[in-house]
């Protein structure tokens, strides 16, 4: 009897796929095998021919119709099976490369939700601090580098906390002001937002109790606490509505948790020496409270249609764009000219003096030839000015540690 063909006998994957496609193709296949075996038992020869003429025409049509390569692929595997041959699905390297893709994007959506600039800012920044207390080369000893590694792990997941957090609460401000975040995207559902946000705050705190570090503790609780307000929907809350306080919150953790805990934390905790205020230290503390209030007023320039549509009170907003944009250069400025004095009057070794000075000099000149290419109507150029910022804020983390 002919092998007859009902939904059933395809797999349950196929079902909903086809649809009436399928259905169609099925009943058309049901109708020629039986005009075939018609012509078979009637020995009639040129029916048979026909028969199988149609047959094959029709297969093609259906074949065109459906359009559907997946069907393809079983009748031609349940073909091979049935001759006694071994075949392997062409389902297995689809599904690899169908995993390796979605993983990478998953990938790339946790790089973007991470805001990698300011997690390489945190890292940058601990690095530099930590290096402050240490007197020769005798100091970087594995337990050195252990306590450094204790603090730097859970500051990144406080920093991707303190991020992410501020994305939750500003999906439709960022589909104006940044589409290409996770969130604003769709690429992250607030589900999964919410549960890499609530892991990497757990995980920091777990991690820095563990340390026994007070300080450390005291700088990731610190940090928890101002993004929180930061960003927070809430009555008393939400700080990043008001300039001032918006600022006072970056300029407290860039400038101040970051230099003072990070550096008792060297010094006490892993070094195992009293606690000395340093040159370097004040050095470090003044020069990043200009550096973070610089970040904080140029961070909203960029931002000021979706601030201004969703009643954010920024400094751009309020000033304009361009005057908050030189009142950040200049204060910039003003910074690495103090850094060249202070650099220039030092008594410390030649070499630190040559490298403080020459150094300010030098991010000093390339910030003033920055701005005579910037064009304040396009939010492109000055979200590329802003980066270039965080990079000058990079650099000069690896300058502080000369300044003895």
């Amino acid at each position: 009897m002919p092998q007859s063909y009902s939904l059933s006998s395809f797999p349950p994957r196929y079902h909903n796929i086809s649809g009436q496609a399928l259905e169609s193709a099925v009943r058309q296949e049901r109708c020629t095998q039986l005009s075939c075996w018609k012509a078979i038992r009637s020995s009639n020869t040129a029916s048979f021919i026909e028969a199988s003429n149609i047959n094959r025409n029709r297969k093609k049509i259906i074949i065109n119709n459906v359009n559907f390569k997946p069907l393809k692929r079983y009748f031609i595997n349940r073909v091979t099976l049935q001759d006694g041959y071994a075949s392997k699905s062409e389902d297995d390297g689809d599904n690899a490369t169908s995993f390796l893709e979605v993983f990478s994007q998953k990938l790339n959506a946790f790089y973007r939700f991470s805001r990698p600039h300011t997690v390489i800012g945190t890292i940058i920044g601990i690095l530099s601090v930590s290096l402050l207390p240490v007197v020769n080369v005798a100091d970087l000893t594995p337990i050195f580098f252990m306590g450094l590694l204790k603090a730097l792990v859970p500051s990144i997941l406080m920093n991707i906390y303190i991020v992410g957090l501020n994305q939750l609460f500003d999906v439709e401000i960022d589909k104006v002001n940044k589409p290409y975040l996770p969130l604003a995207s769709g690429d992250f559902s607030m589900g999964t937002g919410t549960a890499i946000v609530s892991a990497a705050l757990l995980m920091s705190l777990g991690m820095g109790i563990i340390s026994k570090s007070p300080p450390l503790v005291f700088a990731l609780l610190i940090g928890g606490l101002l993004g929180t307000v930061y960003s927070v929907e809430h009555p008393f809350l939400r700080w990043k509505r008001h300039p001032f306080l918006a600022a006072s919150c970056i300029l407290f953790v860039r400038a101040l948790v970051i230099q003072l805990a990070f550096f008792i934390h060297t010094q006490k905790y892993v070094l195992g020496r009293p606690i000395v205020i340093t040159k370097s230290l004040l050095f470090a503390t003044a020069f990043m409270c200009f550096f973070s209030t610089v970040i904080a007023l140029f961070k909203d320039i960029p931002d000021i249609d979706g601030d201004r549509y969703f009643g954010i009170q920024s400094f751009s907003v309020s000033l304009g764009q361009e005057r908050v944009f030189w009142l950040c250069v200049q204060m910039l400025l003003m910074a690495y000219g103090a850094a060249v004095m202070v650099g220039a009057s030092s008594s410390s070794l030649p070499i630190s003096k040559l490298v403080t000075t020459l150094g300010h000099c030098t991010l000093a000149s390339f910030l003033w030839l920055r701005t005579r290419s910037i064009d304040l109507s396009s939010k492109a150029s000055i979200t590329s000015f802003y980066m270039f910022i965080w990079k000058l804020f990079y650099a000069e983390y690896f300058l502080i540690p000369f300044v003895r």
